[in-house]
Protein backbone atom coordinates (compact mmCIF):
# COMPACT_ATOMS: atom_id res chain seq x y z
CA UNK A 1 0.00 0.00 0.00
CA UNK A 2 1.08 3.53 -0.73
CA UNK A 3 -0.27 6.61 1.01
CA UNK A 4 -0.08 9.91 -0.85
CA UNK A 5 -0.34 13.26 0.93
CA UNK A 6 -0.51 16.49 -1.05
CA UNK A 7 0.52 19.91 0.23
CA UNK A 8 1.19 23.38 -1.13
CA UNK A 9 -2.28 24.39 -2.24
CA UNK A 10 -3.76 27.75 -1.42
CA UNK A 11 -5.09 31.02 -2.75
CA UNK A 12 -3.12 32.90 -5.38
CA UNK A 13 -3.82 35.73 -7.78
CA UNK A 14 -4.00 35.15 -11.51
CA UNK A 15 -0.51 35.11 -12.99
CA UNK A 16 0.99 33.79 -9.79
CA UNK A 17 2.68 30.50 -8.99
CA UNK A 18 2.28 27.59 -6.60
CA UNK A 19 4.27 24.44 -6.06
CA UNK A 20 2.40 21.34 -4.99
CA UNK A 21 4.17 18.48 -3.27
CA UNK A 22 3.09 14.87 -2.89
CA UNK A 23 4.78 12.82 -0.20
CA UNK A 24 4.46 9.07 -0.50
CA UNK A 25 4.70 6.66 2.39
CA UNK A 26 4.14 2.98 2.89
CA UNK A 27 6.64 1.91 0.29
CA UNK A 28 8.91 3.44 -2.29
CA UNK A 29 7.42 5.03 -5.37
CA UNK A 30 10.67 4.85 -7.31
CA UNK A 31 9.40 2.10 -9.61
CA UNK A 32 6.05 3.70 -10.34
CA UNK A 33 4.77 6.27 -12.75
CA UNK A 34 3.11 9.13 -10.86
CA UNK A 35 0.89 12.02 -11.80
CA UNK A 36 -1.60 14.73 -10.98
CA UNK A 37 -5.31 15.09 -11.64
CA UNK A 38 -7.72 17.89 -10.76
CA UNK A 39 -11.41 18.42 -10.30
CA UNK A 40 -12.89 21.85 -10.73
CA UNK A 41 -16.27 22.78 -9.24
CA UNK A 42 -19.06 21.29 -11.33
CA UNK A 43 -16.66 19.57 -13.72
CA UNK A 44 -15.35 16.10 -14.31
CA UNK A 45 -12.02 15.04 -12.93
CA UNK A 46 -9.25 15.58 -15.49
CA UNK A 47 -5.69 14.50 -16.03
CA UNK A 48 -3.12 17.26 -15.49
CA UNK A 49 0.35 15.74 -15.71
CA UNK A 50 2.21 12.45 -15.52
CA UNK A 51 5.81 11.44 -14.99
CA UNK A 52 7.59 8.16 -15.61
CA UNK A 53 9.32 6.26 -12.82
CA UNK A 54 12.70 7.71 -13.75
CA UNK A 55 11.41 11.21 -14.44
CA UNK A 56 12.67 10.94 -17.99
CA UNK A 57 9.26 11.18 -19.59
CA UNK A 58 6.48 13.60 -18.79
CA UNK A 59 3.01 14.18 -20.19
CA UNK A 60 0.70 17.17 -19.82
CA UNK A 61 -2.86 18.15 -20.54
CA UNK A 62 -3.02 20.71 -23.34
CA UNK A 63 -4.55 23.23 -20.94
CA UNK A 64 -1.42 23.33 -18.77
CA UNK A 65 1.40 22.76 -21.26
CA UNK A 66 4.07 25.40 -20.97
CA UNK A 67 2.80 26.55 -17.58
CA UNK A 68 3.01 23.46 -15.33
CA UNK A 69 6.01 21.23 -14.70
CA UNK A 70 5.90 17.83 -13.01
CA UNK A 71 9.02 16.44 -11.37
CA UNK A 72 10.02 13.85 -8.81
CA UNK A 73 12.70 13.08 -6.26
CA UNK A 74 12.75 9.34 -5.73
CA UNK A 75 15.24 9.66 -2.88
CA UNK A 76 12.65 11.72 -1.02
CA UNK A 77 9.69 9.66 -2.25
CA UNK A 78 8.11 12.91 -3.42
CA UNK A 79 6.47 14.23 -6.58
CA UNK A 80 6.03 17.91 -7.37
CA UNK A 81 3.85 20.06 -9.59
CA UNK A 82 5.18 23.54 -10.29
CA UNK A 83 2.34 25.73 -11.52
CA UNK A 84 3.16 29.07 -13.13
CA UNK A 85 1.05 31.71 -14.86
CA UNK A 86 -1.99 30.45 -13.02
CA UNK A 87 -5.43 31.26 -14.37
CA UNK A 88 -8.82 31.34 -12.61
CA UNK A 89 -9.78 28.25 -14.61
CA UNK A 90 -6.99 26.35 -12.84
CA UNK A 91 -9.05 26.55 -9.64
CA UNK A 92 -9.66 22.97 -8.54
CA UNK A 93 -8.82 20.29 -6.04
CA UNK A 94 -5.55 18.73 -7.15
CA UNK A 95 -4.90 15.05 -6.55
CA UNK A 96 -1.63 13.19 -6.57
CA UNK A 97 -1.80 9.72 -8.11
CA UNK A 98 0.53 6.77 -8.22
CA UNK A 99 1.15 3.43 -9.90
CA UNK A 100 -0.24 3.83 -13.38
CA UNK A 101 -2.16 0.81 -14.71
CA UNK A 102 -3.60 2.42 -17.83
CA UNK A 103 -3.09 5.55 -19.88
CA UNK A 104 -4.94 7.69 -17.34
CA UNK A 105 -5.63 5.07 -14.70
CA UNK A 106 -3.85 4.96 -11.37
CA UNK A 107 -4.13 2.72 -8.34
CA UNK A 108 -3.31 5.17 -5.55
CA UNK A 109 -4.90 8.56 -4.93
CA UNK A 110 -4.22 11.27 -2.39
CA UNK A 111 -6.90 13.23 -0.55
CA UNK A 112 -6.36 16.34 -2.62
CA UNK A 113 -5.31 19.92 -2.02
CA UNK A 114 -7.34 22.99 -2.93
CA UNK A 115 -5.92 25.52 -5.37
CA UNK A 116 -7.87 28.74 -5.82
CA UNK A 117 -6.84 31.34 -8.38
CA UNK A 118 -8.48 34.75 -8.05
CA UNK A 119 -8.93 37.10 -11.00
Amino acid sequence: QVQLVESGGGLVQAGGSLRLSCAASGRTISGNAMGWFRRAPGKEREFVAGISWSGGRTDYADSVKGRFTVSRDNAKNTVYLQMNSLKPEDTAVYYCVGQRVGKYEYVYWGQGTQVTVSS
